[in-house]
Formats: C-alpha cells, sequence, structure tokens
C-alpha cells in the first residue's frame, strides 16, 4: 500500500540529523524532543521527515540520498528525543563520503562521530537481531488480546485528610544518608501502595504535594509529605503510573515465575527482592541448571503470549479456600480479608500488591541468570515488560560503542577484552621495573653531586610508595632530610619525609597540616596520604629553612 503524500507545511523548520556509515547501512538520527504526528517517506533516492515536537513546533526535512537504498529493508523508530532511521544500501560494502547527493553540506546536517569508524570486517547481524527482538516484544505489546492497562479511576480521586503528624524520612542521595523532616498524612482512604511483601511503595501527589514514601500501620497507610495539610482538607491523590505499571509487571512476573518453578521443578520461593534495575526470587535449592533456566523462561513467556487472566478474590480469614491458596503467612498486624491473586489455572497466593489483570500486559520476561544464595539456596534474577526493552536498548548500546572502541566485531570482545588486559599487566610490570631503576638512579645521582647539601627533594606526577622508600633507602637519611611527593601538582597524592629521627618528628605534623593530609612515622620516616599537593612549594621552603637552621646551630 503506497504511503500518503507528504505536503511541505507552510511554516516549519528543519530538524537537526546526526548521520553515520556503516558496511550495509546508514543511520540517520533526527534530534527532537518528544516527537508526535510522525510522518517518514523512505524511497529509493530521497527520504521525507515531518513531525512536531512537545511544543508543537513543525519540522520538515528532505534530502535526497548520495546513492540508492532499498526502501523494503529500511525503516524507522520513534523514540522520547529522536526519530531513527535506518537505510539499508543497495549496494553493501560501498561508504558513502557524504549523506546528500548534493556537495554543498546543509546545516542542519552533522555526522556523528562517536559511531563513525572504518567498518572493514564489519558485522552488522547484532542491528537486525535487535531490532528483531524489539518488533517481537512491540507486537505482544499491542496484540489485540487484553486492553493494555491505563490509570481509570487512578486518575480521578478525591478523599480527605484524617491526622497530620510530624515525621523524619531517611534517604540515600548520591551515596549520602540524608534526614529530610516531614509530615506523615493519614488519609480516610487511598490508592497509593505501602511498602510492603517485597514491593516498593508508590510515588505521586496529595494535590499538588508530593509524597516521597508510603508505609503501612496496620490498617492505616502513611504518606510522607514535606509540607503539612489540614485534617479534614478534601485532596486530589495521583499516583506516579510510570513507576506503578513498572511494579505491577515485575510483582505479577515474580507470581508466574515462582509458580512454575515450584510446578516444573519443585523449586520454592523463600523470598524475593523488587529492585530498582532488576528483581531477585531466592529459590530454595543449591543450582538451577542451565537446561532449566531456559525451560523455563520458554514457559513464562508462553503463558505470556497465552494472555491468561489475572484476578483479584477478597476472602474472609475462615473461608476453607484460604487453605488451598499459596501462602509464606500473614503479617502479624494482618486485618481485613485475605487478598488472592489468581492467575487463572496457574496459581493462586495471598498478595496485597499491586498486579496486572492479564498476563498478556507483562509483554516478555526475560531470565538473566542465576547466583549463589545464602543457606544453599539460588538467586534467580530477572525482567519483566519494559525493563527488558530498556535491558535490550542499553546492551546493544554498549554493544556499539565496544564495537567502536575494540576494533572488532561483538563476537570477538571478550577475546579483545582479554588481550587488552595481559597487555596492560605486561606494561604495569615492565613500568614498576623502569620506576624502579628510575628511583636509584635519582638517588645515585644526589650522592655523587659535589654540591648537595642536608636536604633534598623531589617530586613526580607518576609513582607509589615504593618508588619513594627506594629513594630514601639509597640516600643516607641519617645526614640528609629528604621530602618526596608523587601525584598531581595541585591534586591528591602520598608523601615522604625521612631524614634524623628528631628533625622528622618535629616537622612531620607540620607538613600533614601545610599538605591537608593523614600520615604518620616513626624510625625517621613519616608518610601518609595528602589531599592537596598545591602548597608543596611552602613545605620546601619550610623544610630547607630548617635544615640551615639545624646546620648553623651545628657549625
Amino acid at each position: 500500500m503506497n504511503k500518503p503524500k507528504i505536503v511541505r507545511p507552510e511554516e516549519s523548520k528543519p530538524a537537526h540529523a546526526l548521520w553515520f556509515d556503516r558496511k550495509k547501512y546508514v543511520t540517520i538520527n533526527f534530534m527532537v524532543q518528544k516527537p508526535k504526528d510522525v510522518q517518514v517517506d523512505i524511497q529509493p533516492d530521497k527520504l521525507i521527515l515531518c513531525c512536531k515536537n512537545e511544543t508543537d513546533d513543525v519540522y520538515y526535512n528532505e534530502l535526497h540520498f548520495y546513492d540508492k537504498v532499498q526502501i523494503h529493508d529500511s525503516r524507522e523508530r520513534v523514540y522520547d528525543r529522536t526519530i531513527n532511521v535506518l537505510l539499508r544500501k543497495m549496494k553493501p560494502d560501498y561508504a558513502w563520503p557524504r549523506l546528500q547527493k548534493d556537495p554543498a553540506k546543509a546545516s542542519w546536517i552533522s555526522v556523528d562521530f562517536d559511531n563513525w569508524r572504518d567498518w572493514e570486517h564489519e558485522e552488522d547481524e547484532g542491528k537486525e537481531e535487535y531490532d528483531h527482538y524489539v518488533d517481537m516484544i512491540r507486537e505482544m505489546a499491542n496484540s489485540d488480546k487484553g486492553e493494555a492497562p491505563d490509570m481509570g479511576d487512578l486518575s480521578d480521586f478525591v478523599t480527605s485528610v484524617v491526622s497530620c503528624c510530624p515525621a523524619e524520612l531517611k534517604q540515600e542521595v548520591n551515596g549520602k544518608k540524608e534526614t529530610i523532616k516531614g509530615f506523615h498524612i493519614k488519609l480516610q482512604d487511598t490508592i497509593l501502595f505501602p511498602e510492603g511483601g517485597g514491593q516498593p511503595d508508590d510515588h505521586g501527589f496529595l494535590g499538588d504535594v508530593p509524597v516521597l514514601r508510603v508505609t503501612r500501620q496496620g490498617p492505616d497507610a502513611l504518606h510522607f509529605v514535606a509540607s503539612p495539610l489540614e485534617v479534614g482538607q478534601e485532596v486530589h491523590v495521583k499516583v506516579d503510573w510510570e513507576r506503578r505499571f513498572d511494579h505491577m509487571q515485575q510483582h505479577s512476573g515474580q507470581h508466574l515465575i515462582t509458580a512454575l518453578a515450584d510446578t516444573m521443578f519443585g523449586y520454592k520461593t523463600t523470598s524475593w527482592e523488587l529492585g530498582r534495575q532488576r528483581s531477585t526470587i531466592e529459590l530454595d535449592t543449591p543450582c538451577v541448571k542451565p537446561g532449566q533456566l531456559q525451560e523455563l523462561e520458554e514457559c513464562v513467556n508462553e503463558k505470556i503470549r497465552a494472555h491468561i487472566p489475572v484476578m483479584v478474590q477478597l476472602l474472609s480469614i475462615d473461608d476453607p479456600a484460604v487453605e488451598k491458596v499459596r501462602s509464606r503467612g500473614l503479617p502479624e498486624d494482618h486485618a481485613g480479608p485475605i487478598r488472592i491473586i489468581d492467575i487463572e489455572g496457574i496459581d493462586a497466593n495471598m498478595c496485597c500488591g499491586t498486579h496486572v489483570s492479564n498476563l498478556g500486559h507483562l509483554q516478555v520476561i526475560k531470565l538473566l541468570g542465576t547466583e549463589k544464595g545464602k543457606k544453599n539456596k539460588t538467586n534467580l534474577i530477572f525482567l519483566t515488560g519494559k525493563r527488558v526493552l530498556k535491558y535490550a536498548e542499553k546492551s546493544y548500546n554498549t554493544e556499539r560503542s565496544l564495537v567502536s572502541l575494540l576494533k572488532t566485531g561483538p563476537d570477538e570482545h571478550v577475546e579483545a577484552v582479554d588481550k587488552l588486559q595481559k597487555s596492560v599487566k605486561l606494561l604495569q610490570k615492565t613500568n614498576l621495573c623502569l620506576l624502579r631503576d628510575m628511583a636509584v638512579l635519582i638517588a645515585q645521582s644526589f650522592k655523587n653531586d659535589p654540591h648537595k647539601d642536608s636536604f633534598f627533594t623531589f617530586h613526580k606526577k607518576e609513582g607509589d610508595n615504593e618508588f619513594m622508600n627506594i629513594i630514601a633507602n639509597e640516600i643516607n637519611t641519617e645526614e640528609t632530610l629528604v621530602f618526596l611527593t608523587v601525584g598531581e601538582e595541585k591534586g591528591p597524592g602520598l608523601f615522604l619525609l625521612a631524614g634524623p629521627s628528631e628533625l622528622v618528628t618535629e616537622m612531620g605534623p607540620q607538613v600533614l597540616e601545610l599538605l591537608q593530609g593523614k600520615g604518620a612515622g616513626k624510625n625517621g620516616r613519616f608518610q601518609g596520604k595528602a589531599n592537596s599537593l598545591a602548597r608543596r612549594g611552602e613545605v620546601e621552603a619550610l623544610l630547607k629553612q630548617r635544615c640551615n637552621q639545624r646546620n648553623s646551630q651545628e657549625e
């Protein structure tokens, strides 16, 4: 079917484009923030693109290719910040020196030097495999079976504030633990899930106030916010749907994996963790064989493709049906009915967490592998849904970067890195020997100097404690005060002060203070780490002055 003709808008501007050449393909990335209404027409000799960005600016690009392309094996993909076009060359192994037929360079076209390289011996199969994998996931997501989940009633939920009490929240920001002062808000009702059952809490808003943490206190949820709310006040509760749906996918994925691992191999789940990037199931077995892992992955994805319904049941605690479901027990402060998550024909399990309503919403599950767990158990690592897509894209980008750096195809990466590591070790060993020889020569040069005095100082950017100690050992430090440093001239580094014991003991702490360092000394040696060598010149002047004073006193 012919695509509708793209008409050039009256008011538009070209989108900036980055391009690079490959053995079989040419790639063009049009830089557009959150593109929408995207139209792309790829013809054998030209390409037309028309779209809008998030602020409704209109973009139109028309370019005539340097050489012809195969339109049936060329395609485009739309992402949050780019529209990526992959063009299959009509003539493979034929380099394009420029993108357009016209030798005059358009201002909106730039070469993507980060991805440009000599593509001799290059393999492009990795790109095709990646595209096929992405297509598979998206095809599953867009299937007619099982309507895609959305926020539904969660987008318009109003409740009232029951209580507001001062509270503190401990968080880790950039690796540092911080305590935030705020308030715990208790609501008449809530749609935000409190942390529990292996699943992290929801985030969202109470009105325009961000909810930073939700915890459970008996039957109630406590919402931590930075500013107070009045008791009795009505608030509009909004959930962070992207975070919620991600947790739904991972949690329902865990239920499916757990059920099938038990059914197929008798491996019981003893605990699980929903991590920020990947999730882990602890299985009560010393190991899982590779063949079993593959069989399990094939089975869980088969169930996803079958679009099996997932239902929620609420039962009273004395209902006989409760005894038939899988459970690791109820918490001591449990209140209310028992909540059962029922994957039709596969599993029924007590659970308080959030879940999808159909296995088709999981899209795909990838079992990354296993690690040795605690107490003779095995940790099974997995990804579900959108996380698989992100992982595939990240893996491909990493592979592409490695191809550029190592100048080899993906299949040779391990061998190439192994060779590099061996070369680095050899170079390090050679460098160490040279440094040792250099240290001896430096010391001998000083000793043979007929005009040498009682103070010697030396700085080298490359070096270590051994380098400095070799110099000090070669020089007679009973008569000479030696001050040595290695590292950046105005940055951090190492230092060594060696000489007459009483002089080193006296001057060591002063050197430490000037270099903003940490260290200690004994037996005529004082050494340590310097946070800054910027005042090294002041240290040298101070030590030389003290040596001169000592020499004057001895005369």
